[in-house]
C-alpha cells in the first residue's frame, strides 16, 4: 500500500475525553483544580508502578505519605461535595483498582465510622493520625462462612466482663472476642480495625475498634487471588482478645446502625465501576487507534469502533447514573434501593466493557504488560464485593415489588 493510502494515526490528545458528557464540568473551580492535582499524583507516583505492584502482590507503603498530602481524606468533612467524592474514587480506580480499594477501606470504612460512631474521645486519640494516613484502618466484617447474610449469621462474639473478677459483667469495663474475619482489606499491615461482633449477653451487634498489635490477634494473608492483587486481604482469628470498653462503637447497638455508613460506601464502590470502565476505555481506544493490522490501525475497522462505541456509552450512563446518586446525596434522599439499583446495574455494564476492552487487545489482553487484563481481572472483585450483584439485585426488586426474594 502506497504512502498516500495508509489511513494516518490520530492524536489521541486531541479526541474527545471518556467524560463524554462531561459530567466534571458539575464541579467548582476548586475541585476541578484538586482532581487535576490528583491526576498528577497519580501519573507519576502509581500508573508506572502499579502492574508490577499487582503481579508482585505487594502493597506500595511507601506512597502513603504523598496520598496523605493531597488531604482527600472523607471528602465530604472538607467541604467538598459528593459528586466530587465520587470522582476521586472513579480516577483512583481510573489507574489503579487496588489503591482505589485501599483508599475507600480506610477513608470510607475506617475513618468515615469514627466520624460517624466514635467518641468524643475516640477522635481525639485516633481521628487525626488515621486523616493523615499516619496510622491505618481495615473494615473487619465478612466472616468465613458469612458474606450476604452475615447480618443474621454473624458468628465472632464478645463478652463484657469485669477486668478485675474476669466473671461476665454487664457493666464491666473490658470485652473479650472470640472469632474469625475474612476478605478483610488492609488486614495484614492495619494498625486499627473496626470488628463486628455479637453481644452474648443479648444477641445485638457491637462495633470495637481492635489494636491489631494485640494479644489473641492474628493475621494471614489471602493468598492466589486472581483480582485486587495489590490488597492485602486476610483472614484473621480473634481468641480470648480483651478489648477495653473504651475502645467500643458507643454510637453502635445493632446492625441497623451501620447500613448508613455501608450504603456510603456501596455508593463508592459503585462509583469504581465508573472508574474500571473508563480505563478499559481508555486503553482500548489508544490500542484500537495504534494498532496495525492489515496494513492499518484496528480503530479502522466497524466492528472495532462498534464495541469502543458501546464501551463509552456503558462508561459515559454509569457517570451519569452515580452524578444522580450525589445530588440525592446532596439532597439527604439516597436510599438503599437506589445504592443497590446503581451498584447492580453498573457491575453488569462494567462486565460488558471491560470484557469488550480486553476482546479489543486480543492475546495481548491477556498479560499485564498492556494494562488490560488486570482491569479485567480487578473487575470481578468490585462485581462481588459490597452487595454482590445478585443482592443488590434482589434488594432493588423487593423495593419495587415489596415482596423480598431474598429471605
Amino acid at each position: 500500500m502506497s504512502a498516500p493510502d495508509m489511513p494516518h494515526t490520530p492524536d489521541i490528545s486531541q479526541l474527545p475525553a471518556a467524560d463524554f458528557f462531561a459530567v466534571e464540568s458539575m464541579l467548582s473551580q476548586a475541585e476541578r483544580n484538586k482532581l487535576a492535582e490528583l491526576r498528577d499524583f497519580l501519573a507519576a507516583e502509581v500508573a508506572p508502578y502499579a502492574a508490577d505492584w499487582w503481579n508482585k502482590a505487594e502493597f506500595p507503603a511507601h506512597i502513603l505519605p504523598k496520598l496523605a498530602a493531597l488531604e482527600l481524606s472523607t471528602p465530604a468533612h472538607r467541604g467538598y461535595s459528593h459528586l466530587f467524592a465520587g470522582l476521586v474514587i472513579a480516577e483512583i480506580t481510573r489507574v489503579d483498582t487496588s489503591i482505589a480499594t485501599f483508599f475507600l477501606v480506610h477513608h470510607d470504612l475506617f475513618v468515615e465510622s469514627l466520624y460517624a460512631f466514635g467518641s468524643e474521645d475516640q477522635k481525639q486519640r485516633l481521628l487525626a493520625d488515621a486523616s493523615e494516613l499516619r496510622t491505618t484502618g481495615a473494615f473487619a466484617l465478612t466472616e468465613p462462612l458469612h458474606g450476604s447474610d452475615v447480618a443474621g449469621g454473624m458468628e465472632t462474639r464478645a463478652r463484657r466482663i469485669s477486668s478485675s473478677t474476669g466473671e461476665p459483667d454487664g457493666g464491666g469495663d473490658t470485652w473479650v472476642l472470640n472469632g474469625a474475619k475474612r476478605w478483610i482489606g488492609n488486614g495484614t499491615f492495619c494498625d486499627y480495625m473496626l470488628v463486628w461482633a455479637r453481644d452474648e449477653a443479648d444477641g445485638s451487634v457491637r462495633g470495637f475498634i481492635v489494636d491489631a498489635t494485640l494479644p489473641g490477634v492474628s493475621r494471614s494473608r489471602i493468598e492466589n487471588k486472581i483480582a485486587l492483587r495489590t490488597v492485602q486481604n486476610a483472614d484473621i482469628v480473634f481468641r480470648d482478645v480483651r478489648i477495653a470498653e473504651a475502645d467500643r462503637f458507643g454510637g453502635i447497638s445493632s446492625f441497623e446502625d451501620t447500613k448508613e455508613l455501608l450504603r456510603s460506601s456501596r455508593i463508592m464502590v459503585a462509583w469504581q465501576t465508573v472508574g474500571q470502565q473508563l480505563a478499559a476505555f481508555d486503553v482500548a481506544r489508544q490500542y484500537a487507534v495504534e494498532r496495525q493490522q492489515f496494513g492499518r490501525p484496528l480503530a479502522h475497522f466497524q466492528l472495532i469502533q462498534q464495541q469502543l462505541v458501546t464501551m463509552l456509552g456503558n462508561a459515559v450512563a454509569s457517570m451519569a447514573m452515580m452524578a444522580g446518586i450525589a445530588r440525592l446525596q446532596d439532597q439527604g434522599a439516597a436510599n438503599m434501593p437506589q445504592v443497590a439499583l446503581a451498584k447492580s446495574y453498573l457491575s453488569a455494564r462494567m462486565r460488558e466493557t471491560v470484557a469488550m476492552g480486553r476482546s479489543i487487545l486480543g492475546g495481548n489482553g491477556i498479560v499485564t504488560d498492556y494494562r488490560m487484563a488486570k482491569i479485567f481481572a480487578d473487575a470481578e472483585a468490585i462485581y462481588t464485593y459490597e452487595g454482590s450483584f445478585e443482592v443488590n439485585t434482589l434488594i432493588a426488586g423487593r423495593a419495587i415489588t415489596g415482596i423480598s426474594a431474598i429471605s
